[in-house]
């Protein structure tokens, strides 16, 4: 992991109050943006705070997906040293707010209007127990793909939009001497390509049942298998070295068209305008085959831990920047996922940036938005990590795909 960063910026700010000056406190902030594209994303925020008189004290822990960071949240916690803002995703704010842990950020919500413009499915991790205890920042969708146009066009390769499709893709990428898929061998990345193969192999419904209603006989299928059997497809396809590879430096072999293919969040797309590759020219993002018509997603939010009786003056002002028009356009269009608001136009936003903000709007429409599993929106951190290890194994060879079935139903079993 990388050494953890601490940077310190002072400001001053003028009191609405009064005239007087008074310097303003730090917000310390815990996160892992720290990816090329994510650090230029978070820095739309802290300039916005900067213009407030807010200063920003950067604790950044790498690793994507969260699984270090509240690894070392809760040593803070413990030690009675929590950080003022905290980026979290699903389950892991709601637990937290069981714990009392996060400040009440009611009278902001209000005074903001968030209620109205907030979906539903957001919103079941951004409150609890009736209270804003988190500001969403985005919404992003994990089931997407992002491919090197320049590879598929000289090998004449179409954007597959079935799964037998996307196997042939594969197959001439990899004859043709190329990475045919680029990936990182972390359980997490692991788990969000099977998000995506276990929507396309047994639908929306099945999806809802196996990862969201955790049903043992979904859990236990002969579709379930057929998952796992892709998942080996897949690993197939695969370099030789990718274990241990951040998501990051797999974006990266797809940008230097040293392979094809990423099955990869939104989150990615930050890496492509970073190196200033351009939608529909340079690269392009599609749904993972047989998923057209779904969206699975998770959602980063910031949730406020309790300083005191009540949210201090730079939480408040911290969860009103992140939750402002201006910076949800802003921040989003840099960092590649969509705005947490349905009233944020698109008109900023590229051709990815537009597809995936219809394409969620179509989704929660037809009731086909469903919390991703892999990144926490499915069900809590003891079931997600209890299916990383099986998913994990398997992809890695430790298991057949039957095995790999009954395990995952005894992991889950277990889990609860």
């Amino acid at each position: 992991m990388r050494s953890t960063i601490s940077k310190y910026v002072t400001a001053f700010a003028v009191l609405a109050s009064s005239v007087s000056f008074a310097q303003a406190a730090d917000v310390e902030v815990l996160h892992w943006w720290t990816s090329g594209g994510e650090a230029a994303a978070l820095n739309v925020l802290k300039k916005d705070l900067e213009g407030q008189g807010i200063g920003w004290q950067d604790m950044p822990v790498a690793g994507g997906g969260g699984t270090q960071a509240m690894t070392v949240l809760r040593a803070r916690v413990t030690s009675g040293n929590a950080p003022t803002a905290v980026q979290m995703l699903g389950f892991d704010i709601t637990d937290w707010a069981k714990e009392g842990a996060l400040a009440n950020l009611n009278d902001v919500a209000s005074a903001e209007g968030w209620d109205k413009v907030v979906p539903e499915a957001l919103q079941k991790f951004s409150k609890y127990d009736g209270q804003w205890v988190a500001a969403p920042v985005n919404v992003h969708s994990t089931n997407w793909v992002w491919a090197n146009k320049k590879i598929l066009d000289d090998l004449g390769i179409e954007q597959p939009k079935t799964w037998d499709e996307l196997v042939a893709a594969m197959q001439k990428v990899k004859d043709s001497g190329k990475t045919a898929v680029a990936h990182g061998g972390q359980p997490w990345q692991d788990a969000t390509i099977f998000d995506a193969v276990v929507m396309a192999t047994g639908g929306p419904e099945f999806y809802q049942k196996a990862f969201i209603d955790l049903d043992k006989e979904a859990l236990g299928s002969d579709t379930m298998k057929e998952a796992f059997d892709r998942m080996t497809v897949i690993r197939s396809f695969v370099d030789d070295n990718f274990s241990g590879r951040d998501w990051n430096l797999a974006s990266a072999m797809v940008i230097n068209d040293e392979a094809a293919f990423q099955f990869m969040g939104d989150w990615a797309k930050g890496e492509f305008l970073k190196a200033g590759k351009k939608p529909d020219e340079d690269f392009l993002c599609f749904r993972f085959p047989g998923t057209q018509e779904q969206v699975t997603f998770n959602s980063d939010q910031f949730a406020m831990f309790k300083q005191g009786d009540t949210p201090s003056e730079e939480q408040k002002a911290l969860a009103k920047a992140i939750m402002a028009p201006s910076f949800q356009s802003a921040f989003n269009v840099v960092k590649g996922s969509v705005p947490a608001r349905t009233d944020v136009p698109d008109t900023d936003f590229d051709a990815c940036g537009k597809k995936g903000m219809k394409d969620l709007a179509a989704a929660s429409e037809s009731g086909n938005l469903f919390g991703s599993m892999a990144h926490g929106h499915a069900n809590p951190a003891s079931v997600k990590n209890a299916m990383y290890d099986v998913i994990t194994a398997q992809f890695n060879g430790e298991y057949d795909s039957e095995t790999a079935v009954q395990e995952l139903v005894s992991a889950v079993d277990l889990a609860q």
